[in-house]
């Protein structure tokens, strides 16, 4: 079975907002990243707790936090950033996931060793507190290509992988490459497309991602979460301090949002599933 979840905060800053774009689009899980334009990772545990409550209220499970993990610079103070990682696990604990999307930092190629030893110590600190991270490939950190990733799925120990076909596409790597390599073993995936000529994002199935072969490909139960950027919204530049390039122009986040949902539903019916049980089979 497949599952749909989403980065809800791309349909609205608010939770209630948030909450209602995932009940008009028949999706029970968030990968929370932000509530409110504060960041997951800035929130208190008794905040945390509050936003599980009314997720619970209202049917809704957060899937995995969307946590800036990773998005740090190589040579940060580590004992320092490890009560950061910390900090991030009881969060986890309190919104009710054991999952946390992380990253593997910036400026950090020609450091292997270092990455490896920072990566899995804040695998071995997430464990004390019952979380897996789970590593996204990422343009500009040190698992951005093929080869670096392959690199980390054989010498990290207790990470599991997220695959985004549309950053690989960004730093220069194709799908027909990277699918192969890595679909088979990531835990679940992001759903967002690129044009790779121009870098402009678009709807899942528009580009260059092969989102359809990705879906035709599934063998085993998973969850696609959908991260469309179709439209700009503020969580990204707090993190990246960039913008990023669309194709297409939406009225609002909600519409855009809504948008994304409804292209991933008409890829899963095209590749041969139909809704049921809270999800999709074949």
């Amino acid at each position: 079975m497949i599952r749909l979840c989403a980065f809800s905060d791309e349909a609205d800053a608010s939770l209630s907002g948030q909450i209602d774009a995932l009940h008009r689009n028949a999706i029970a899980l968030t990968e929370l990243r932000s509530v409110g334009g504060k960041n997951v990772s800035k929130l208190t545990e008794g905040e945390a707790k509050e936003i599980y409550n009314t997720l619970k209220q209202e049917g809704i499970a957060v899937w995995a936090l969307g946590s800036p993990l990773g998005k740090a610079e190589i040579d940060v103070d580590f004992t320092q950033y490890l009560e950061e990682v910390k900090h991030v696990c009881a969060l986890a604990c309190a919104l009710g996931t054991d999952k946390i999307r992380a990253f593997s930092f910036f400026h950090a190629e020609g450091q292997r060793q270092k990455v490896l030893d920072r990566l899995n110590r804040m695998a071995e600190t997430a464990k004390a507190f019952g979380v897996t991270l789970y590593h996204e490939n990422e343009k500009e950190i040190y698992g951005d290509i093929a080869s670096r990733v392959f690199d980390l799925m054989e010498n990290l120990h207790g990470w599991e992988f997220v695959y985004d076909p549309a950053n690989f596409i960004q730093v220069g790597e194709p799908s027909q490459k990277t699918l192969p390599l890595f679909a088979h073993r990531c835990a679940y995936y992001h759903i967002k497309d690129v044009i790779a000529e121009t870098g402009e994002l678009v709807p899942a199935g528009c580009g260059d991602g092969d989102l359809r072969g990705l879906i035709a490909g599934i063998t085993k139960d998973t969850v696609l979460t959908i991260e469309p950027h179709l439209a700009v919204f503020e969580g990204y530049a707090q993190i990246d301090g960039s913008q990023m390039k669309h194709k297409f122009r939406f009225e609002s986040k909600g519409q855009a949002f809504d948008r994304a949902a409804a292209v991933l539903k008409e890829l899963l019916a095209q590749t041969g599933y139909r809704e049921a049980d809270g999800g999709y089979i074949k």
